[in-house]
């Protein structure tokens, strides 16, 4: 924390203008009218950089229904005069700012459309964008812009370095063979499926649970309520522990049946792992862990899939691989600091 205001800290453009070009391209704020042509844009992105996962057309209807994101100013579309989107950005103010002002950036250019600087305007007009948005707080705490993408996607890697984002984080994809044995864990322990009457309770244990968490801030009341009613969300394939009439810990899983192709098998998304700090070294985790799996093998799914921060300081990497699951991608966080 610093003794001034971020405020004071950066230098943010008064106005932000709109990209120009290349050629007769115009640009615009995006409207809900896109979510459509931009899902589609983002299938082809989806293939092309990171086809073992794709953006369900639902998550783009909620960051445009969000409170915390003005899609008239915190989005940009790249558009060619017969009316194709060829790229897009998006900057998101999160709330919940305990330890962090995070800006984070979202976005991409059609595979068939790069090369013709379109990528590097979108990433500046983004910076500038998170500037302005961190140039209104007046909070003493660190602030951030965020973005993440594939260790293969060289290009955007390149594009993210010369924009002045560093290297933060390496996130590993990790895979679970269903078919594999699943131990029997927890015994003892009680068990039960997450449901409504739970939420409020549970949303409570991910916020302690993921305190000490790199770049994790708490979910707003708005966010915890988008995410679990995502109609991929699976709260039968999901276990939430119970001691003492308390929450200690929970597994909430998804199933994305787009994924599946890409992939090549099916199967259940991890969403979130965790256990309150009052809870932990029972061997909660592994034992919810075991449960989720084995409700996944019971559905037919073939892989579970989760994602890991490869340094996280409450040694998630492990505890996943002493459960069987394997590397398979990696991915960056890349990040510019002020």
């Amino acid at each position: 924390m610093t003794e001034r205001p971020l405020s004071e800290r950066v230098s943010a453009p008064a106005r932000l203008d709109l990209p120009e070009g290349p050629d007769a391209m115009t640009w615009r704020s995006a409207t809900t009218d896109d979510i459509p042509a931009l899902y589609e844009l983002e299938r082809e992105v989806s293939a092309a950089d990171h086809p073992h996962y794709t953006t369900p057309l639902e998550e783009f209807e909620d960051d445009f229904a969000a409170s915390f994101i003005d899609i008239a100013t915190d989005t940009v579309v790249a558009v060619e005069p017969d009316g194709t989107i060829q790229g897009w950005g998006l900057v998101i103010l999160s709330p919940g700012q305990r330890t962090l002002v995070r800006t984070i950036l979202a976005g991409a250019v059609r595979p068939s459309a790069r090369g013709r600087g379109l990528g590097r305007r979108i990433l500046g007009w983004q910076v500038a964008r998170a500037e302005q948005l961190l140039a209104t707080s007046e909070k003493t705490l660190p602030g951030w812009v965020l973005a993440y993408v594939q260790e293969n996607v060289a290009d955007a890697r390149a594009l993210f370095e010369r924009a002045g984002l560093s290297i933060a984080r390496y996130f590993l994809e990790l895979r679970r063979d269903l078919s594999q044995p699943i131990p029997e864990l927890g015994g003892g322990l009680t068990i039960e499926p997450f449901t409504p009457e739970r939420s409020g309770a549970v949303h409570a244990a991910v916020v302690d649970a993921f305190q000490d968490h790199w770049a994790s801030q708490p979910m707003s009341d708005e966010q915890w309520e988008t995410f679990t009613a995502r109609s991929i969300a699976r709260p039968d394939l999901s276990a939430v522990a119970i001691v003492d009439g308390e929450v200690a810990g929970f597994v909430l899983a998804s199933v994305n049946d787009e994924d599946w192709e890409g992939q090549g098998f099916s199967s259940a998304y991890i969403d979130l792992v965790g256990v309150p700090r009052a809870f932990r070294g029972r061997g909660i985790a592994p034992a919810l862990l075991a449960h989720s799996m084995r409700a996944m093998a019971a559905e037919g799914l073939e892989k579970a899939v989760l994602d890991v921060d490869s340094d996280s300081p409450t040694g998630a990497l492990g505890l996943y691989q002493k459960v069987g699951f394997v590397e398979s991608h990696r991915s960056i966080a890349y990040t510019r600091e002020y």
